[in-house]
């Protein structure tokens, strides 16, 4: 069941996201080789709770961290570690906050240091593929037309997308109907309302689409060992467009 949202509530999910949007940009200002994957959990989890928010993630069916840290080959829900970045490396960052029992949730992609050309462009379409499928959210519109949107932007560049791994909407649960591909037919799925709040969140590999899971039982690492990158961001339905709710 799709949970449509008050206006009331979607002001709770602007101060819930703008606080992962907000954290995001603080880590973005601060990482760089030699950092733990520890070290930058430590940041976020203060600079949340610094804003009367609470992690998001942190406990969400066990997870031990409030980010999800993901190295190169590493797609999403990577667990902080006492492992340092590396320059050339790609550090992928997914977050939540809550604020009065709404989540807010978005990701980002850094380069550490100076990255491959391979890696860069790698970052620059996963980038537009988020950006193509938040311009096809409008009211009236189908969820398909998203997903469409995000896997031609992609593929259309030589990568693929990961197809075991969705977007979702959220609200006062971390993970809401409707699930949201990014990949399909702008056919599928349902009509877009007013008040859906949707987390879009392209993950888009150098290689094969194919991904497994490591022993740890949360990381989710490319099949063919290739870089991926994530970004995300949680965005509010509208009559002619979207909001973006984790912008700062």
């Amino acid at each position: 069941m799709i949970i449509v949202k008050t206006d009331a509530q979607i002001e709770i999910m602007k101060r819930a996201g703008k606080i992962v949007g907000e954290t995001l940009e603080m880590i973005g200002n601060e990482i760089k080789a030699g950092m733990t994957t520890a070290e930058i959990d430590r940041m976020a989890e203060e600079y949340i709770l610094s804003k009367g928010a609470r992690p998001g993630f942190k406990g969400y069916n066990g997870f031990p961290a409030t980010a999800c840290i993901s190295i190169d080959e590493e797609v999403v829900h990577g667990i902080p570690s006492d492992r340092k970045l590396v320059e050339g490396q790609i550090v992928s960052i997914d977050l939540g906050s809550i604020v009065d029992g709404y989540y807010g949730d978005a990701a980002r992609t850094f380069a550490i240091g100076e990255i491959s050309d391979e890696k860069k462009k790698l970052l620059e379409v996963t980038k537009n593929s988020l950006e193509a499928g938040m311009a096809k959210v409008k009211a009236g519109n189908k969820l398909g037309v998203v997903s469409a949107a995000v896997q031609k932007t992609a593929e259309d560049a030589g990568f693929s997308v990961v197809r075991e791994m969705v977007g979702h909407g959220l609200g006062q649960s971390l993970h809401e109907d409707p699930q949201i591909p990014n990949f399909g037919s702008p056919d599928d799925g349902p009509v877009l309302e007013k008040g859906m709040t949707l987390a879009i969140e392209p993950m888009v590999n150098i290689g094969d689409f194919k991904v497994k899971q490591k022993p740890d039982g949360w990381t989710i690492v490319t099949a063919d060992g290739s870089p991926s990158a994530h970004f995300e961001h949680s965005v509010v339905v509208t009559d002619d467009g979207m909001e973006i709710l984790t912008a700062i």
